[in-house]
């Protein structure tokens, strides 16, 4: 009987539990990772557009000797 059990092929409810556990660990720990990261990449957004505008500004003095 057991022999029979063996040879059977698929997983069983254990092995998919801890499947599933190992994946919500992994999840729990790389989602704020990530979020982290996309905050980062905001952040440099918005810095190169600040430089961009200083530039543009600089541009403006340099033609026309004031700021608008």
């Amino acid at each position: 009987m057991l022999d029979k059990l063996r040879n059977r092929k698929g997983f069983t409810l254990i092995e998919l539990l801890i499947v599933v556990a190992i994946i919500g660990i992994l999840a729990a720990i790389a989602i704020p990772q990530f979020a982290a990261y996309r905050m980062r990449g905001y952040n440099a957004g918005a810095q190169a557009d600040l430089k961009n505008f200083k530039t543009a500004m600089e541009a403006y003095y340099a033609d026309n000797q004031t700021y608008p």
